[in-house]
């Protein structure tokens, strides 16, 4: 390959990079648009954005997507897991193929593929359609997510990548914090298929302007062996792992479906490390473990996008069901925690940059920690001067976190192993979140199960119609009280008021086991990151 293809910078080096020997002429004014890191930057933020729009935007969209197509609710779960399942499998190797084959090539054909799925869902017709596309959407964006932060660890000298890396989270947490506004406003006054055809615009603009200023950068070794058993191994793994995690909620989590999914995925991730540590061309190198950083950096990761998109999820039950909000008020009113991430990412970034990630990554958590024990106090009937407090220190506990720990996984691996880590990065990222709502909507249910005769009795409602009604815990779990227009209006009003404190139980013991798990994960951040300084 001639030289010019790569240009990595050293990842031990905090100097400025030096041009190429080859370059002691001018560069033409491409060059310079393509050897200006900030522009980089920009050019990332926007599949960055596109992707994690898509995320947090369908599930405002599932609803009417079941109405439209006559979907059933198990086709519908895989509209999401689909897409879940796919992404899960693809983001190591997606950024295996950047490091080895290209980052920049990899992300543009992320980009592309991403953008062309997008418009074929919307124009599928049916649900098999849609779920089909949704999963080649998930592969695609296994190519375009790590390879963003592997083109920014190539770009940036480490002194800045920090600053860089929290711009990314920002562009991150701003967008899943805008996708139920977004989205709510697509689906109210358009269709539920512009919520996915509005990844054509931005699909085109990331194209066209990564095409102009993203530079091109690989490994500068050659000749390795591609690791084809090692891939089967770890996407099986992911797999089967995913898959259970996403299922635990129908088949319940001691099932033999659930426990065989799972512990078969384990299995398979186990055979899988030891396997890496054994050929000559790892798909994903063990040595990256050995930094103690990085290896906390990714359970950190994944606790984080747990707390965030399980939390985020059932918040916008209680707004919509419970309250009574449409989705664009209740995206509206989640509006402090999109500020607050675009506030806390780069704030972040800083502190980590001067103090390393031992102080943000404590911090972030306890932050974290205390949006959820403050949901506690959450009612049926709560002003939103109790709501926005949490909500602020959501995003900047999410936002903190994110620039944290990206810095201490992409940060802490050689530049040669920069789209790695990211996949690495991006792969925790998505379990943590399965895990999240999958975990988080289990539990609520158990609660609700358990409480919704008594809360119901409590509220007024006859003791025989109670135990009727229990047979409506899953709708109940979902924030929707089981009343009909039929109903007398004295008992329709009994039954909401029960409903919907029985849910606020099942928050309520959600938040206390989430908020639990923040405070874990700032003892391990604290006690298992060694200190460093400026």
């Amino acid at each position: 390959m001639p030289s010019s293809t790569s240009v990595d910078h050293p990842g031990t080096s905090g100097s400025t990079p030096t041009p190429p020997p080859h370059s002691a002429a001018a560069p033409s004014a491409a060059g310079r648009l393509r050897s200006h890191p900030w522009l980089t930057l920009f050019a990332v933020a926007f599949g960055l954005f596109m992707v994690q729009l898509d995320g947090s935007v369908v599930a405002i969209a599932n609803p009417e997507i079941g109405r439209d197509l006559q979907a059933s609710t198990a086709q519908l779960q895989w509209v999401t897991n689909a897409y879940l399942l796919a992404l899960a499998a693809t983001l190591v190797l997606g950024g295996k193929l950047g490091d080895r084959f290209g980052r920049r090539t990899y992300y543009l054909a992320g980009v592309v593929g991403f953008t062309l799925a997008s418009v074929a869902i919307g124009l599928a017709g049916s649900i098999e359609g849609v779920v089909a596309f949704r999963a080649l959407q998930g592969a695609f964006g296994g190519l375009l997510m790590p390879n963003t932060l592997g083109l920014l660890r190539a770009a940036f000298p480490p002194k800045k990548f920090g600053m860089a890396v929290g711009i990314w989270a920002m562009v991150s947490a701003v967008a899943t914090a805008l996708g139920p506004i977004v989205g709510g406003l697509l689906v109210e006054h358009v269709d539920w298929e512009s919520v996915f055809y509005v990844n054509a615009p931005i699909g085109v603009a990331a194209v066209a302007f990564g095409a102009l200023v993203l530079p091109e950068s690989r490994n500068a070794t050659g000749g390795e062996r591609f690791d084809v058993p090692g891939l089967l191994l770890l996407a099986l793994g992911l797999l089967a792992v995913v898959f259970g995690i996403v299922k635990g909620e129908t088949w319940g989590w001691t099932s033999a479906g659930t426990l065989g999914a799972v512990a078969a995925g384990l299995v398979l991730l186990l055979a899988f490390g030891r396997y890496e540590t054994r050929v000559t061309h790892p798909l994903l190198p063990m040595r990256l473990f050995r930094s103690r950083a990085l290896t906390i950096g990714a359970v950190v990761t994944a606790l984080n996008f747990f707390v965030m998109l399980g939390t985020i999820f059932f918040v916008m039950l209680y707004l919509q069901n419970v309250r009574g909000f449409t989705p664009v008020e209740a995206g509206v009113r989640t509006l402090p925690l999109s500020l607050a991430s675009l506030v806390a990412s780069p704030l972040g970034a800083a502190l980590t940059q001067r103090y390393g990630p031992r102080l943000t990554m404590p911090l972030g958590m306890l932050l974290q920690a205390a949006s959820c024990f403050g949901m506690l106090t959450w009612q049926t009937d709560s002003s939103y001067a109790a709501m926005w407090p949490p909500f602020v220190a959501l995003g900047l506990g999410v936002g903190m976190v994110m620039a944290a720990s990206s810095d201490a996984i992409v940060g802490n691996a050689p530049v040669r192993d920069a789209g790695v880590a990211g996949g690495l990065q991006a792969t925790t990222l998505q379990i943590g979140g399965a895990l999240g709502t999958s975990v988080l909507v289990s539990l609520i249910s158990a609660r609700v199960g358990a409480t919704l005769a008594g809360e119901l009795t409590g509220a007024g409602v006859p003791q025989p119609v109670a135990q009727g009604l229990r047979e409506a815990r899953d709708a109940v779990a979902m924030g929707v009280a089981p009343v009909s227009a039929d109903l007398p209006a004295g008992l329709r009003a009994a039954v909401v008021e029960g409903s919907g404190q029985a849910f606020m139980n099942g928050v309520h013991l959600a938040v206390l086991v989430t908020g639990a798990l923040c405070v874990l994960g700032a003892v391990l951040a604290a006690a298992g990151i060694r200190r460093t300084g400026p």
